[in-house]
């Protein structure tokens, strides 16, 4: 932390030369990546006078310049803390006459603006942008004026892209990035509504086709959190419990009290669900069927996302639904698969198994 303020210091005096200012960015960035940057950014100062200067300097980069690439990624992450700040962005743009306020571009357009432009870049600074526009637009402020406007761009902006070309396949990675940090840092309910057609445009662009791991990866990740937001969030009550992890613990309760107490768990759990109703959306069965075709790709990165996101959903699924899950896993390993969908059903195994949704009844298989 005595190195972050001491480098800001040096941004924050005006007196230093570009150069230097540049070169503490640069110090900063080795910083994040060997902490990480989501620690990293905890530490950021984050008060309300830091945002329009950051704002400011981040507005006069050079999107184009290769050698200050880290200036501009730990702008917008440190932007992406300052956007925070507990007041509304409206206070910021004073009290302008109306004449003015038709000409305005007001505090949170701007900072939109940015971020979008930032999604088009080929630099590391792309991921900065994704974090910051996920941040920025899941505000109470923000997301009652701009959520709706912004899914609109990026959905009518997605389909326009080829997997042809390199620059395209740049700015679909930066458009994919942001959705599905969108979808991770937003709330259930205000995401709910447009689920279903982000689900339905991920379906037309046909993700799984493309020769990008990254793109593929990225599809996957957005798939398995549209899967989560149309399920409420919840721990499955029939999953699998572990006894006690100490031998001289589980050696202390006598096989009868065990079993009884076996008994009362299974059938109070059996009562749960029976009082219980599941409202599954129709959409989840789209979600599986697209991370099962997930665990067969032929990289290692996307069957592990796929791996995990089956674990994730069918946590949250009932049982017999979540039964049909692992059949469906068990699949995989059929004599007519590929090595790669044999390594992607162990990768859901190990998942489901390190998250008790492997029950004992499936053992045998």
């Amino acid at each position: 932390e005595w190195m972050l303020n001491l480098l800001l210091e040096m941004i924050r005096d005006e007196r230093s030369p570009p150069a230097l200012v540049h070169l503490a960015f640069k110090f900063l960035y080795i910083i994040s990546k060997v902490r990480g940057y989501k620690y990293f950014l905890r530490l950021f100062p984050h008060e309300v006078a830091d945002l329009q200067p950051v704002l400011d300097l981040l507005t006069l980069q050079d999107l184009e310049d290769t050698e200050t690439w880290e200036t501009r990624y730990m702008l917008l992450l440190w932007l992406s803390m300052t956007c925070l700040i507990p007041f509304d962005l409206a206070r910021l743009d004073g009290n302008p006459t109306a004449e003015a306020r038709q000409t305005q571009v007001t505090v949170m357009d701007q900072i939109i603006n940015v971020a979008k432009s930032y999604l088009h870049v080929t630099d590391k600074s792309r991921d900065a942008a994704a974090v910051l526009i996920a941040k920025f637009i899941s505000r109470p402020d923000v997301k009652q004026k701009r959520l709706a406007d912004f899914l609109d761009w990026l959905l009518s902006a997605l389909p326009k892209f080829s997997y042809q070309m390199k620059e395209l396949n740049i700015a679909k990675d930066g458009l994919l990035q942001a959705l599905a940090q969108l979808f991770k840092h937003g709330k259930r309910e205000d995401l709910l509504p447009y689920a279903p057609t982000v689900l339905e445009c991920l379906d037309k662009l046909k993700l799984s086709e493309s020769n990008q791991t990254n793109i593929r990866k990225l599809g996957v990740k957005l798939v398995q959190r549209l899967g989560l937001t149309f399920l409420k969030p919840k721990v499955a009550k029939w999953r699998y419990q572990r006894g006690n992890r100490s031998l001289a613990a589980n050696l202390q309760i006598s096989a009868k009290s065990q079993h009884s107490l076996v008994l009362q768990s299974v059938q109070s759990s059996e009562v749960e669900e029976e009082e219980e109703e599941y409202d599954i959306p129709r959409e989840i069965e789209n979600v599986i069927e697209q991370l099962l075709i997930g665990l067969k790709d032929r990289d290692t990165v996307v069957r592990w996302s796929a791996g995990k996101g089956i674990g994730r959903v069918t946590g949250r699924l009932p049982k017999e639904l979540a039964d049909d899950v692992v059949g469906s896993v068990l699949d995989c390993f059929s004599f007519k698969e590929t090595n790669d969908a044999w390594h992607g059903g162990c990768l859901a195994l190990a998942e489901l198994g390190r998250r008790g949704l492997l029950l004992p009844s499936r053992l045998p298989d």
